[in-house]
């Protein structure tokens, strides 16, 4: 990544890799009230993806919408993390996010079963690129606090690479055989 220097010395880092999407979540108007009438402020929610396994959200308060959007963008991209999907389609494994009163369960999903998932959650997934998995928030409905909950869960994921490099093994160690299960059922039909 190529950095330059502006002028007040700060170092601006330019995006030359991959464009990324993203989503607006939600929008609030905010009002103050003042000696001559009321100010309007506005406050963005908003979810960066590059749709191959990096997200991350950020929050923007300005005077005026697009301006708000794009000061959430830049947080957006700034808290990005990755994420390991299996087949780049699904999650590795079932898990559970928490954030306050918001709690949200994800499962992963067999292919073709699309992202089974609400709202603020749903924004998430299709930013990460998953493309199936079953979701359901449960507790809080703010959607500040789903999205939290939601990435806490997915920073809690786990690929069989970092299981097996974790505890010294190989992945085949980690992994069920995929061998030995026709050759069960073959033997039970064989006994009736």
């Amino acid at each position: 990544m190529a950095e330059r220097e502006n002028r007040r010395g700060r170092r601006e880092d330019r995006e030359e890799t991959p464009e990324f999407a993203d989503r607006l979540v939600a929008i609030n108007r905010v009002s103050k009230t003042v000696k001559g009438g009321k100010r309007f402020g506005f406050a963005a929610l908003v979810v960066v993806g590059d749709q191959r396994g990096r997200v991350g959200f950020g929050k923007g308060k300005a005077k005026e919408v697009p301006e708000a959007i794009r000061k959430a963008t830049e947080q957006a991209k700034r808290n990005m993390f990755r994420v390991a999907l299996r087949e780049s389609r699904t999650l590795h494994h079932d898990m559970e996010g928490r954030h306050g009163a918001g709690r949200v369960v994800m499962r992963s999903a067999p292919e073709g079963t699309g992202i089974i998932a609400g709202g603020p959650m749903r924004a998430v997934f299709e930013m990460l690129g998953i493309k199936d998995v079953v979701a359901k928030s449960l507790g809080s409905q703010n959607p500040y606090n789903m999205i939290r909950a939601t990435l806490d869960g997915l920073r809690k994921e786990s690929s069989p690479r970092q299981v097996a490099a974790r505890r010294g093994k190989k992945v085949a160690d980690i992994l069920p055989k995929r061998d030995e299960a026709p050759q069960e059922s073959s033997q039970i039909a064989e006994e009736a």
